[in-house]
Protein backbone atom coordinates (compact mmCIF):
# COMPACT_ATOMS: atom_id res chain seq x y z
CA UNK A 1 0.00 0.00 0.00
CA UNK A 2 1.61 3.56 -1.03
CA UNK A 3 2.30 5.09 2.31
CA UNK A 4 -0.53 8.43 3.15
CA UNK A 5 0.46 12.14 3.45
CA UNK A 6 -0.14 12.78 7.15
CA UNK A 7 -1.70 15.86 8.70
CA UNK A 8 -2.36 17.55 11.40
CA UNK A 9 -5.50 15.96 13.81
CA UNK A 10 -8.71 17.30 13.53
CA UNK A 11 -10.19 17.74 16.93
CA UNK A 12 -13.98 19.39 18.01
CA UNK A 13 -12.08 22.96 18.25
CA UNK A 14 -10.86 22.85 15.05
CA UNK A 15 -13.85 22.56 13.34
CA UNK A 16 -15.60 25.91 15.12
CA UNK A 17 -16.71 28.51 12.57
CA UNK A 18 -15.79 32.29 12.96
CA UNK A 19 -18.57 35.03 12.35
CA UNK A 20 -18.85 36.35 9.02
CA UNK A 21 -17.67 39.92 8.52
CA UNK A 22 -20.43 42.56 9.09
CA UNK A 23 -21.26 44.52 5.71
CA UNK A 24 -20.60 47.91 4.61
CA UNK A 25 -21.85 50.56 7.33
CA UNK A 26 -22.21 53.16 3.80
CA UNK A 27 -24.78 50.74 2.38
CA UNK A 28 -26.76 50.54 6.23
CA UNK A 29 -26.50 54.10 6.40
CA UNK A 30 -28.23 54.89 3.21
CA UNK A 31 -30.94 51.67 3.17
CA UNK A 32 -31.85 52.85 6.87
CA UNK A 33 -31.97 56.83 6.14
CA UNK A 34 -34.00 55.49 2.60
CA UNK A 35 -36.55 53.21 4.70
CA UNK A 36 -36.95 56.08 7.21
CA UNK A 37 -38.03 58.62 4.54
CA UNK A 38 -40.43 56.49 3.40
CA UNK A 39 -42.37 55.82 6.64
CA UNK A 40 -41.90 59.06 7.54
CA UNK A 41 -43.45 60.47 4.10
CA UNK A 42 -46.30 57.70 4.66
CA UNK A 43 -49.85 58.04 6.25
CA UNK A 44 -49.63 57.64 9.53
CA UNK A 45 -51.06 53.93 10.66
CA UNK A 46 -53.41 54.82 13.48
CA UNK A 47 -54.95 57.61 11.90
CA UNK A 48 -55.07 57.65 8.27
CA UNK A 49 -56.04 61.26 7.96
CA UNK A 50 -52.50 62.57 9.60
CA UNK A 51 -49.93 62.71 7.02
CA UNK A 52 -45.92 62.92 7.66
CA UNK A 53 -46.56 66.62 7.95
CA UNK A 54 -47.97 67.01 10.84
CA UNK A 55 -45.52 64.33 12.64
CA UNK A 56 -41.88 65.95 13.81
CA UNK A 57 -39.47 64.23 11.44
CA UNK A 58 -35.21 65.10 11.61
CA UNK A 59 -34.41 62.48 8.89
CA UNK A 60 -32.53 64.35 5.84
CA UNK A 61 -35.65 63.88 3.89
CA UNK A 62 -37.97 65.80 5.50
CA UNK A 63 -35.26 68.61 6.13
CA UNK A 64 -34.67 68.98 2.52
CA UNK A 65 -38.47 68.99 2.13
CA UNK A 66 -38.93 66.32 -0.29
CA UNK A 67 -42.49 65.80 -1.80
CA UNK A 68 -45.16 63.20 -0.29
CA UNK A 69 -45.36 61.35 -3.02
CA UNK A 70 -43.87 58.07 -4.66
CA UNK A 71 -42.11 59.80 -7.34
CA UNK A 72 -40.35 62.52 -5.41
CA UNK A 73 -39.24 59.86 -2.74
CA UNK A 74 -37.62 57.73 -5.72
CA UNK A 75 -35.86 60.61 -6.77
CA UNK A 76 -34.66 62.16 -3.76
CA UNK A 77 -33.06 58.23 -3.18
CA UNK A 78 -31.67 58.47 -6.23
CA UNK A 79 -29.65 61.18 -5.91
CA UNK A 80 -28.36 60.65 -2.61
CA UNK A 81 -26.91 57.63 -3.76
CA UNK A 82 -25.33 59.29 -6.93
CA UNK A 83 -23.67 61.98 -4.26
CA UNK A 84 -22.41 58.80 -2.68
CA UNK A 85 -20.66 57.18 -5.23
CA UNK A 86 -19.72 60.45 -6.13
CA UNK A 87 -17.75 61.45 -3.02
CA UNK A 88 -16.44 57.86 -2.41
CA UNK A 89 -14.76 57.89 -6.14
CA UNK A 90 -13.59 61.36 -5.12
CA UNK A 91 -11.88 59.84 -1.90
CA UNK A 92 -10.23 57.20 -3.31
CA UNK A 93 -8.50 59.61 -6.17
CA UNK A 94 -7.33 61.66 -3.65
CA UNK A 95 -6.26 59.44 -1.25
CA UNK A 96 -8.34 60.21 1.28
CA UNK A 97 -7.49 60.78 5.28
CA UNK A 98 -7.52 57.28 6.77
CA UNK A 99 -9.99 56.36 4.24
CA UNK A 100 -13.06 58.71 5.66
CA UNK A 101 -15.73 59.56 3.14
CA UNK A 102 -18.96 62.00 3.53
CA UNK A 103 -22.14 60.90 3.68
CA UNK A 104 -25.21 63.30 4.09
CA UNK A 105 -22.83 65.93 5.58
CA UNK A 106 -21.61 63.39 8.30
CA UNK A 107 -17.88 62.23 8.22
CA UNK A 108 -18.14 58.46 7.87
CA UNK A 109 -15.32 55.63 8.49
CA UNK A 110 -15.28 52.88 5.71
CA UNK A 111 -14.14 49.92 8.37
CA UNK A 112 -15.13 46.81 5.63
CA UNK A 113 -14.02 48.06 2.16
CA UNK A 114 -15.96 46.05 -0.12
CA UNK A 115 -13.12 44.76 -2.14
CA UNK A 116 -11.89 43.00 1.15
CA UNK A 117 -15.19 40.72 1.53
CA UNK A 118 -14.81 37.07 1.14
CA UNK A 119 -15.44 35.94 -2.27
CA UNK A 120 -18.62 33.96 -2.35
CA UNK A 121 -17.98 29.88 -3.17
CA UNK A 122 -18.95 28.63 -6.75
CA UNK A 123 -19.95 25.66 -7.89
CA UNK A 124 -15.95 24.64 -8.59
CA UNK A 125 -15.57 24.77 -4.62
CA UNK A 126 -18.71 22.62 -3.83
CA UNK A 127 -17.74 20.06 -6.86
CA UNK A 128 -16.97 16.50 -5.27
CA UNK A 129 -14.02 14.75 -5.50
CA UNK A 130 -13.12 12.55 -8.18
CA UNK A 131 -14.22 8.91 -7.11
CA UNK A 132 -10.63 6.78 -7.99
CA UNK A 133 -9.75 8.83 -4.81
CA UNK A 134 -6.99 11.09 -6.23
CA UNK A 135 -6.60 13.91 -3.63
CA UNK A 136 -9.68 12.94 -1.97
CA UNK A 137 -9.73 13.73 1.72
CA UNK A 138 -10.54 11.00 4.05
CA UNK A 139 -10.97 11.07 7.63
CA UNK A 140 -10.35 8.53 9.95
CA UNK A 141 -10.14 8.27 13.82
CA UNK A 142 -6.62 7.57 15.44
CA UNK A 143 -3.23 8.87 14.74
CA UNK A 144 -0.79 8.04 11.77
CA UNK A 145 -0.04 4.62 11.80
CA UNK A 146 -3.44 3.50 12.91
CA UNK A 147 -5.36 0.27 11.21
CA UNK A 148 -7.91 3.06 10.43
CA UNK A 149 -5.39 4.89 8.61
CA UNK A 150 -4.21 1.67 6.64
CA UNK A 151 -8.07 0.81 5.83
CA UNK A 152 -8.18 4.76 4.05
CA UNK A 153 -5.12 3.92 2.12
CA UNK A 154 -6.81 0.71 1.00
CA UNK A 155 -10.64 2.30 0.26
CA UNK A 156 -8.81 5.51 -1.50
CA UNK A 157 -5.35 4.84 -3.08
CA UNK A 158 -3.24 8.29 -2.47
CA UNK A 159 -5.76 9.95 -0.86
CA UNK A 160 -4.74 12.52 1.58
CA UNK A 161 -5.77 11.01 5.14
CA UNK A 162 -7.12 13.53 8.05
CA UNK A 163 -6.58 12.22 11.66
CA UNK A 164 -9.31 13.04 13.83
CA UNK A 165 -9.05 12.95 17.72
CA UNK A 166 -13.02 11.14 18.24
CA UNK A 167 -15.08 8.86 16.12
CA UNK A 168 -17.50 11.71 16.01
CA UNK A 169 -15.24 14.49 15.01
CA UNK A 170 -14.46 12.21 12.00
CA UNK A 171 -18.74 12.67 10.90
CA UNK A 172 -18.62 16.30 11.51
CA UNK A 173 -14.83 16.75 9.49
CA UNK A 174 -17.02 14.93 6.70
CA UNK A 175 -20.28 17.01 7.36
CA UNK A 176 -18.62 20.20 7.38
CA UNK A 177 -16.70 19.60 4.22
CA UNK A 178 -13.40 19.32 5.62
CA UNK A 179 -13.40 15.77 3.98
CA UNK A 180 -15.21 14.09 1.72
CA UNK A 181 -15.12 10.78 3.11
CA UNK A 182 -15.13 8.92 6.37
CA UNK A 183 -13.62 5.47 6.91
CA UNK A 184 -14.61 3.96 10.57
CA UNK A 185 -14.34 0.40 12.15
CA UNK A 186 -17.85 -1.07 12.43
CA UNK A 187 -16.89 -4.76 13.56
CA UNK A 188 -14.06 -7.19 14.44
CA UNK A 189 -14.07 -10.85 13.93
CA UNK A 190 -12.75 -11.32 16.97
CA UNK A 191 -13.76 -8.39 19.13
CA UNK A 192 -17.37 -7.93 17.96
CA UNK A 193 -19.17 -4.64 16.55
CA UNK A 194 -18.02 -1.07 17.69
CA UNK A 195 -20.75 0.13 19.07
CA UNK A 196 -19.79 3.72 18.64
CA UNK A 197 -20.09 4.25 15.34
CA UNK A 198 -23.94 2.40 15.41
CA UNK A 199 -24.96 4.44 17.39
CA UNK A 200 -23.39 7.98 15.26
CA UNK A 201 -24.45 6.01 12.45
CA UNK A 202 -28.18 7.06 13.46
CA UNK A 203 -27.11 10.40 15.24
CA UNK A 204 -25.70 11.86 11.80
CA UNK A 205 -27.07 11.82 8.17
CA UNK A 206 -23.99 10.60 6.19
CA UNK A 207 -24.54 7.53 4.09
CA UNK A 208 -22.53 4.36 3.82
CA UNK A 209 -21.13 4.16 0.23
CA UNK A 210 -18.73 1.28 0.09
CA UNK A 211 -17.15 -1.24 2.79
CA UNK A 212 -13.59 -2.65 3.42
CA UNK A 213 -12.10 -5.21 5.51
CA UNK A 214 -8.29 -5.05 6.85
CA UNK A 215 -6.47 -7.95 8.43
CA UNK A 216 -4.89 -7.03 11.78
CA UNK A 217 -1.69 -7.54 12.21
CA UNK A 218 -0.29 -6.90 15.60
CA UNK A 219 3.03 -6.44 16.83
CA UNK A 220 4.61 -6.07 20.34
CA UNK A 221 6.64 -2.35 19.98
CA UNK A 222 9.30 -1.05 22.44
CA UNK A 223 11.92 1.41 22.12
CA UNK A 224 15.38 0.67 20.34
CA UNK A 225 17.57 -1.41 22.86
CA UNK A 226 14.67 -2.80 25.21
CA UNK A 227 14.34 -6.65 25.70
CA UNK A 228 11.03 -8.03 26.82
CA UNK A 229 12.28 -9.38 29.63
CA UNK A 230 12.75 -5.23 31.08
CA UNK A 231 8.78 -4.97 29.95
CA UNK A 232 6.77 -4.35 33.09
CA UNK A 233 3.59 -2.78 31.31
CA UNK A 234 2.02 -3.29 27.80
CA UNK A 235 -0.48 -0.26 26.75
CA UNK A 236 -3.12 -0.40 22.99
CA UNK A 237 -6.48 -0.24 22.15
CA UNK A 238 -8.28 -2.40 24.62
CA UNK A 239 -9.75 -4.60 21.64
CA UNK A 240 -5.94 -5.39 20.90
CA UNK A 241 -4.96 -5.86 24.04
CA UNK A 242 -7.83 -9.03 24.09
CA UNK A 243 -6.78 -10.45 20.87
CA UNK A 244 -3.58 -10.25 22.34
CA UNK A 245 -4.08 -11.91 25.07
CA UNK A 246 -2.94 -15.50 24.96
CA UNK A 247 -0.25 -14.86 22.79
CA UNK A 248 1.24 -12.25 25.61
CA UNK A 249 1.22 -15.15 28.56
CA UNK A 250 2.86 -17.58 26.03
CA UNK A 251 5.89 -15.34 25.81
CA UNK A 252 6.35 -15.59 29.27
CA UNK A 253 5.31 -11.23 29.82
CA UNK A 254 3.14 -11.60 33.11
CA UNK A 255 3.15 -7.40 33.00
CA UNK A 256 0.26 -5.28 33.63
CA UNK A 257 -2.33 -4.39 30.59
CA UNK A 258 -3.49 -0.93 30.47
CA UNK A 259 -5.98 0.71 27.69
CA UNK A 260 -5.21 3.87 25.56
CA UNK A 261 -7.57 5.50 22.84
CA UNK A 262 -5.88 3.49 19.74
CA UNK A 263 -3.22 1.45 18.47
CA UNK A 264 -1.08 3.40 17.05
CA UNK A 265 -1.58 6.22 19.99
CA UNK A 266 -0.20 3.42 22.22
CA UNK A 267 3.17 3.50 20.34
CA UNK A 268 3.27 7.47 19.98
CA UNK A 269 3.14 7.75 24.02
CA UNK A 270 6.04 5.07 24.20
CA UNK A 271 8.05 7.07 21.64
CA UNK A 272 7.36 10.69 23.19
CA UNK A 273 7.75 9.76 26.60
CA UNK A 274 11.09 7.45 26.44
CA UNK A 275 9.26 4.64 28.32
CA UNK A 276 11.64 2.01 28.91
CA UNK A 277 9.35 -0.41 30.76
CA UNK A 278 6.83 -0.50 28.55
CA UNK A 279 5.61 -1.98 25.33
CA UNK A 280 2.84 -1.15 22.68
CA UNK A 281 0.77 -3.38 20.83
CA UNK A 282 0.66 -1.69 17.28
CA UNK A 283 0.76 -2.72 13.46
CA UNK A 284 4.69 -2.72 11.99
CA UNK A 285 3.97 1.22 10.12
CA UNK A 286 3.78 2.96 13.51
CA UNK A 287 6.71 1.09 14.71
CA UNK A 288 8.80 2.53 11.20
CA UNK A 289 6.98 6.19 12.20
CA UNK A 290 7.72 6.53 15.69
CA UNK A 291 11.09 4.69 15.63
CA UNK A 292 10.58 1.73 18.01
CA UNK A 293 11.51 -1.79 17.57
CA UNK A 294 9.16 -4.79 16.89
CA UNK A 295 9.94 -7.03 19.90
CA UNK A 296 7.06 -9.83 18.65
CA UNK A 297 5.74 -10.14 15.12
CA UNK A 298 2.18 -11.27 14.51
CA UNK A 299 1.18 -11.77 18.27
CA UNK A 300 -2.69 -11.72 17.80
CA UNK A 301 -4.18 -14.65 19.32
CA UNK A 302 -6.03 -15.97 15.96
CA UNK A 303 -4.72 -15.32 12.51
CA UNK A 304 -7.97 -14.53 11.13
CA UNK A 305 -8.04 -11.56 12.76
CA UNK A 306 -9.84 -9.24 10.17
CA UNK A 307 -11.83 -5.50 10.91
CA UNK A 308 -14.48 -4.27 8.85
CA UNK A 309 -14.63 -0.68 7.89
CA UNK A 310 -17.52 1.38 6.30
CA UNK A 311 -16.84 4.53 3.80
CA UNK A 312 -19.07 7.39 4.92
CA UNK A 313 -20.27 10.18 2.25
CA UNK A 314 -22.56 13.26 2.40
CA UNK A 315 -24.87 11.57 -0.91
CA UNK A 316 -25.85 8.13 -1.37
CA UNK A 317 -24.55 6.42 -4.46
CA UNK A 318 -26.79 4.91 -7.05
CA UNK A 319 -27.09 0.92 -6.16
CA UNK A 320 -26.79 -1.44 -9.00
CA UNK A 321 -27.31 -4.93 -9.94
CA UNK A 322 -23.63 -5.44 -12.15
CA UNK A 323 -22.14 -6.27 -8.90
CA UNK A 324 -22.55 -7.47 -5.51
CA UNK A 325 -24.40 -5.16 -3.18
CA UNK A 326 -25.11 -5.08 0.30
CA UNK A 327 -27.59 -2.82 1.74
CA UNK A 328 -27.56 -1.76 5.51
CA UNK A 329 -31.11 -0.67 7.24
CA UNK A 330 -31.78 0.37 10.95
CA UNK A 331 -35.42 -0.19 12.22
CA UNK A 332 -37.48 -0.02 15.65
CA UNK A 333 -40.69 -1.06 16.56
CA UNK A 334 -42.92 -1.07 19.58
CA UNK A 335 -45.21 -4.23 19.24
CA UNK A 336 -42.76 -6.83 21.10
CA UNK A 337 -40.64 -9.79 19.83
CA UNK A 338 -43.38 -11.20 17.23
CA UNK A 339 -42.72 -7.71 15.33
CA UNK A 340 -38.77 -8.71 14.89
CA UNK A 341 -39.66 -12.27 13.31
CA UNK A 342 -42.37 -10.79 10.78
CA UNK A 343 -39.52 -8.31 9.99
CA UNK A 344 -36.39 -10.77 9.39
CA UNK A 345 -39.66 -12.90 7.45
CA UNK A 346 -39.77 -10.73 4.81
CA UNK A 347 -36.10 -11.53 3.56
CA UNK A 348 -36.45 -14.72 4.44
CA UNK A 349 -39.51 -15.04 2.13
CA UNK A 350 -37.10 -13.76 -0.70
CA UNK A 351 -34.31 -15.52 0.09
CA UNK A 352 -32.28 -13.06 0.93
CA UNK A 353 -29.25 -13.37 3.31
CA UNK A 354 -28.73 -11.41 6.03
CA UNK A 355 -24.92 -11.01 6.76
CA UNK A 356 -25.65 -9.45 10.45
CA UNK A 357 -27.89 -8.57 12.67
CA UNK A 358 -27.33 -5.57 15.91
CA UNK A 359 -29.05 -4.50 18.58
CA UNK A 360 -28.86 -0.83 20.42
CA UNK A 361 -30.68 0.48 23.10
CA UNK A 362 -33.14 2.97 21.89
CA UNK A 363 -32.45 6.27 23.71
CA UNK A 364 -35.55 7.95 23.09
CA UNK A 365 -37.59 5.42 24.54
CA UNK A 366 -35.24 3.07 26.62
CA UNK A 367 -37.99 1.22 28.38
CA UNK A 368 -41.73 -0.56 27.57
CA UNK A 369 -44.02 -0.88 30.03
CA UNK A 370 -46.85 -3.08 29.61
CA UNK A 371 -49.85 -3.68 32.26
CA UNK A 372 -51.52 -6.37 33.62
CA UNK A 373 -53.79 -6.53 36.44
CA UNK A 374 -53.02 -9.91 37.42
CA UNK A 375 -49.31 -10.03 37.86
CA UNK A 376 -48.36 -6.20 37.62
CA UNK A 377 -46.33 -4.07 35.33
CA UNK A 378 -43.89 -5.81 33.07
CA UNK A 379 -41.11 -3.87 31.94
CA UNK A 380 -38.97 -4.22 28.20
CA UNK A 381 -36.43 -3.00 26.92
CA UNK A 382 -36.71 -1.40 23.59
CA UNK A 383 -33.97 -1.68 20.98
CA UNK A 384 -32.61 -0.70 17.08
CA UNK A 385 -31.90 -3.03 15.03
CA UNK A 386 -29.35 -2.63 12.51
CA UNK A 387 -29.30 -5.16 9.47
CA UNK A 388 -27.24 -6.07 6.83
CA UNK A 389 -28.73 -7.51 4.19
CA UNK A 390 -26.82 -8.65 0.37
CA UNK A 391 -28.95 -7.37 -2.11
CA UNK A 392 -28.66 -3.87 -3.99
CA UNK A 393 -31.68 -1.63 -3.61
CA UNK A 394 -31.95 -1.63 -7.48
CA UNK A 395 -33.16 -5.25 -6.82
CA UNK A 396 -37.18 -5.60 -6.44
CA UNK A 397 -36.78 -8.24 -4.07
CA UNK A 398 -35.01 -5.75 -1.69
CA UNK A 399 -37.23 -3.06 -2.37
CA UNK A 400 -40.66 -5.59 -1.64
CA UNK A 401 -39.07 -6.58 1.26
CA UNK A 402 -38.32 -2.95 2.60
CA UNK A 403 -41.65 -2.50 1.35
CA UNK A 404 -42.92 -5.22 4.15
CA UNK A 405 -40.84 -4.26 7.09
CA UNK A 406 -42.11 -0.80 6.57
CA UNK A 407 -45.82 -2.08 7.57
CA UNK A 408 -44.32 -3.67 10.44
CA UNK A 409 -42.18 -1.28 12.32
CA UNK A 410 -42.24 2.01 13.69
CA UNK A 411 -39.22 4.01 12.27
CA UNK A 412 -37.17 2.78 8.89
CA UNK A 413 -34.05 4.10 7.80
CA UNK A 414 -31.96 2.82 4.79
CA UNK A 415 -28.47 3.68 6.10
CA UNK A 416 -26.40 2.79 2.66
CA UNK A 417 -26.82 0.50 -0.19
CA UNK A 418 -22.95 -0.51 -1.52
CA UNK A 419 -21.05 -2.37 -3.09
CA UNK A 420 -19.34 -5.50 -1.15
CA UNK A 421 -15.94 -6.05 -0.53
CA UNK A 422 -14.76 -9.16 -2.93
CA UNK A 423 -10.82 -8.76 -2.69
CA UNK A 424 -9.01 -11.74 -2.35
CA UNK A 425 -7.78 -11.94 1.76
CA UNK A 426 -5.25 -13.90 3.24
CA UNK A 427 -4.52 -13.88 7.33
CA UNK A 428 -0.96 -12.43 6.30
CA UNK A 429 0.12 -9.41 6.84
CA UNK A 430 1.56 -8.86 3.02
CA UNK A 431 -2.49 -8.79 2.47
Amino acid sequence: MQSLAPSSSISIKSIMRTPSPLPNPHRLAFTIQCAASRFDSAPNATNPSVSSAAVPSTNYFASGGVGKNRADWQSSCAILASKVVSQQQNTEKTGGADNITVVNGHKTLDLVPVDNLPKPLTITDLSPAPMHGAQMRVAYQGVPGAYSEAAAGKAYPECDAIPCDQFEVAFQAVELWIADRAVLPVENSLGGSIHRNYDLLLRHRLHIVGEVQLPVHHCLLALPGVRKEYINRVISHPQALAQCELTLTKLGLNVTREAVDDTAGAAEFVAANNLRDTAAIASARAAELYGLNILADGIQDDSSNITRFVMLAREPIIPRTDRPFKTSIVFAHDKGTSVLFKVLSAFAFRNISLTKIESRPHRNRPIRLVDDANVGTAKHFEYMFYVDFDASMADVRAQNALAEVQEFTSFLRVLGSYPMDMTPWSPSRDD
